[in-house]
C-alpha cells in the first residue's frame, strides 16, 4: 500500500530522503494525489524518472486538442497563457521558441558573466547586514541575487528589480487552491509589466533578451505576442526562484555542517564539485511538469492506462541509492555525481550553466565576506514553505558570528575525503 504522504509537509522538507525511501518502498512508480494537479503516478527511482522525461512520445505535455497536462478546468485563461511556454511544450514547438533563446544560455555567453555576477554577490554580501542583525539570508541575499542576474540579461531596469522580488515572494506563497487565486492578482500586474516592456523594446529598442525578442518578432521569427510574454515570465521566474533555494538551501547545509564548510574554504577550486552535490541533496525542483500517457504502457513493471498523468519526481531520482551511494549522505567529494536536478531529455534546463555559476559565486562571496557566518538560530527552528514541488526555505536568520561552534541539531558527520 502506497504510504499516505503531505508533499508539501514540514516534515517531507525536512528530511526528504526518509520521506522518498517510503515512498520506493511502495514501488517504482506510485498514485497519490499532488496539490492543485490532483490524480497523478509519481516516480521514485532515477531510472522510471528518466524514462518520463526521456521519452516524449509516450509521456506527452499535452492532449490531442492542446490542453495541458497540469491545468485544471477551474484556471482562468491567464494561467493558460503564462503557461505557455517552451517548459510545456512537446515538439516541435520547444524546439522553435527554445532556439530563440538558445544563444544567450550558451555556456561561452554564461560564463562571460561570472565577472559581473560575482560582482552582484560581493556587493550584495557587503550589504547583508545593513539592516541589522540577524539578516534572513534568503530575502536579503539569494533572492536578490538571481533576480538582478535574469533583469540585466533580459534587459529590465534596475530599478524595478523591487517589484520583481515581491512578485517572486507571491509565487513562493503558492501553496493550495486559496493561495493560488491571491497570485492571480500579481500575476495581471506581471504580465502587463512583461507586454509593455516589450512594446517599449519595439519603440526604442534596448540591450538584453527582451530587446533580441523583439528583433525576432520583426523579422518574421515564429513567435506571437502571447509566446513572447510567457517566454519572459518563464525566464524572469524560472532564472530566479529555483536558484534562490538552491543558494539559501546550500547555505543552510554548509552552516549546520562546519566541517564540510571549512573543507570547501580551504580550497575553493573544490566549489564546482560542491555545488553539484548542493543540487543533488537540496533538490529545490522536486517534480518535474505532470505528463499525459499517449498509450497504455508499462512503466518500471507498472501498468498505467492511457490519459492517466505522471509526475517524474526529481528528488527521488536524487535519492536513488541504486545509482547513488549513501544518497542520504552530503558528500561535496561524490563524483560521478547522476544527479537530475536539471532533468534530461529535450527540456533539460536552458539555464543549468546559469544556476550552476550563480550558485558557486554566491557561496564563495558569502563566505569570503562573513567568514565565521552563522545560524541566529538552532536548525529545528528553520522552516520550509509548503510550496508543492518546490524544497524552499522559508526564512534563514543569519549573524556575523564570532567563534566557530557546534551547532545543535547538524546532520551526522558528512564525508570530506578528498
Amino acid at each position: 500500500m502506497t504510504p499516505r504522504l503531505d508533499l508539501t509537509s514540514e516534515a517531507f522538507f525536512r528530511d526528504p530522503p526518509t520521506a522518498i525511501a517510503a515512498l520506493r518502498a511502495s514501488g517504482p512508480v506510485v498514485a497519490t494525489r499532488f496539490p492543485l494537479v490532483g490524480d497523478v503516478w509519481i516516480t521514485t527511482t532515477h531510472d522510471a524518472t528518466a524514462e518520463v522525461l526521456k521519452d516524449g512520445t509516450t509521456f506527452t505535455l499535452r492532449t490531442g486538442d492542446g490542453k495541458l497536462a497540469g491545468l485544471r478546468w477551474w484556471m482562468p485563461k491567464l494561467v493558460t497563457t503564462v503557461a505557455n511556454n517552451m517548459l510545456t511544450l512537446d515538439e516541435p514547438d520547444h524546439t522553435r521558441l527554445r532556439s530563440i533563446v538558445d544563444e544567450a544560455f550558451r555556456r561561452r555567453a554564461i560564463v562571460a558573466m561570472e565577472p559581473r555576477i560575482r560582482a552582484i554577490a560581493d556587493g550584495l554580501a557587503d550589504d547583508l547586514f545593513a539592516d541589522g542583525s540577524p539578516a534572513d539570508l534568503v530575502q536579503q541575499y539569494a533572492r536578490i541575487l538571481p533576480v538582478s542576474v535574469i533583469c540585466e540579461l533580459l534587459g529590465l531596469p534596475a530599478a524595478d528589480r523591487p517589484r520583481f522580488i515581491d512578485w517572486a515572494n507571491r509565487m513562493s506563497s503558492l501553496t493550495n487552491v486559496v493561495s493560488f487565486f491571491r497570485l492571480l492578482f500579481a500575476l495581471r500586474k506581471m504580465r502587463a509589466y512583461l507586454e509593455q516592456q516589450l512594446q517599449i523594446a519595439r519603440v526604442q529598442g534596448g540591450e538584453g533578451l527582451i530587446a533580441e525578442l523583439v528583433q525576432v518578432e520583426r523579422e518574421g521569427g515564429q513567435i506571437s505576442p502571447d509566446e513572447m510574454v510567457s517566454m519572459v515570465f518563464l525566464l524572469l521566474a524560472a532564472g530566479s526562484e529555483t536558484t534562490t533555494h538552491l543558494i539559501s538551501g546550500s547555505v543552510y547545509e554548509l552552516l549546520r555542517n562546519p566541517g564540510l564548510r571549512d573543507w570547501l574554504e580551504e580550497d575553493w577550486s573544490r566549489i564546482s564539485l560542491a555545488v553539484e552535490e548542493f543540487l543533488r541533496f537540496v533538490s529545490p525542483v522536486q517534480f518535474s511538469k505532470p505528463r499525459y500517457l499517449r498509450r497504455d504502457v508499462e512503466l518500471a513493471g507498472v501498468r498505467l492506462k492511457k490519459g492517466d498523468r505522471v509526475m517524474a519526481m526529481l528528488a527521488a531520482a536524487n535519492m536513488d541509492p541504486a545509482v547513488h551511494d549513501e544518497p542520504e549522505r552530503l558528500d561535496l567529494t561524490r563524483k560521478p555525481n547522476r544527479h537530475m536536478s536539471f532533468g534530461t531529455g529535450i527540456h533539460f534546463c536552458l539555464g543549468h550553466q546559469l544556476a550552476r555559476i550563480e550558485a558557486s559565486c554566491a557561496l564563495q562571496a558569502l563566505l569570503a565576506r562573513w567568514p565565521k557566518l552563522e545560524l541566529a538560530v538552532d536548525p529545528a527552528q528553520i522552516h520550509w514553505r509548503k510550496r508543492p514541488g518546490m524544497r524552499a526555505i522559508a526564512r534563514l536568520p543569519v549573524v556575523a558570528g564570532g567563534n566557530r561552534r557546534p551547532i545543535r541539531g547538524a546532520a551526522a558527520e558528512p564525508l570530506l575525503a578528498d
